[in-house]
């Protein structure tokens, strides 16, 4: 039996992780959510999505919840921005060439107020819309790349990132951060933006320890932030590295995995 009393803060990742396969957030994790605010748990959503597309899943509770975005290049509550680390352009220019060369890939430009993209291919059009509300498509990314600022570079492979994608840009893993961080999507980050470091800062402005943290994640872009929290859990549909990485396991994603240990918590105080 876990002792969950010590419990202040909620981190969840969103796809494959709160999100059932078809992307919904469930009612009865809403209605878990009243319960952690009695409780005064604070919770966190903490996705590589856009954080436009986070807020969307969650829009009831949106202005009471902590959000970090684009895998840690931006937390926000509400309004106000806690941080943001943006990619050097000249990494994001050099990049792009460098991406263009992979056989069936869609590049993504995840900016401030939108998400850019170059490809015309239809059904990556519309799969894209999934995670990126706010969108335009664009003759070209370079001339993008020189006056817009850039969180991160995502990198779309119908068959497999880790496959396809990873192995032609590992090499680059000395000048910038990257991960995989689903079956289809590689993200390409500045080294000082991903969950963990988002969630450090979250964790100090709340005054909250590891000791005191749980997590859920299921991919390689919740490593970081995984390795923060004492009450660390591995979604059952995880990513073999995140089950040996977390503390704890839990039920998949559509079978309601972070509820499940919500009503643990809630239950314990």
């Amino acid at each position: 039996m876990i002792d969950f009393s010590k419990v202040k803060l909620v981190v969840s990742d969103m796809d494959g992780t709160l999100l059932n396969s078809k992307g919904e957030v469930s009612n009865r994790f809403f209605e878990l959510f009243k319960e952690l605010q009695k409780r005064n748990i604070t919770f966190c959503a903490a996705s590589g999505r856009q954080h436009n597309s986070i807020v969307s899943k969650l829009d009831a509770i949106k202005d009471e919840i902590y959000v970090i975005a684009e895998n840690g290049g931006i937390a926000k509550k509400g309004d106000n921005i806690l941080l943001s680390n943006f990619l050097k352009p000249e990494k994001v220019l050099n990049l792009i060439p460098v991406l263009r060369e992979l056989k069936g890939t869609n590049i993504v430009l995840c900016c401030n107020d939108a998400a850019f993209i170059e490809s015309k291919d239809a059904r990556f059009i519309e799969l894209f819309q999934e995670y990126y509300h706010s969108y335009q498509v664009v003759d070209d990314l370079m001339e993008m790349a020189k006056t817009t600022p850039v969180f991160k570079i995502a990198v779309y492979h119908f068959e497999s990132s880790e496959n396809f994608i990873y192995p032609f840009v590992k090499h680059l893993n000395e000048q910038v951060l990257l991960k995989v961080s689903g079956i289809n999507w590689l993200d390409i980050s500045d080294d000082k933006a991903n969950k963990g470091d988002a969630l450090r800062q979250v964790q100090q402005l709340l005054n909250v320890s590891k000791a005191e943290t749980m997590v859920f994640g299921d991919y390689h872009n919740d490593i970081e932030m995984i390795q923060e929290a004492d009450f660390s859990f591995a979604m059952k549909n995880a990513h073999k590295d995140i089950t040996a990485l977390a503390n704890y396991a839990t039920e998949s994603n559509d079978n309601f995995g972070v509820e499940t240990i919500l009503e643990k918590l809630v239950a314990s105080f």
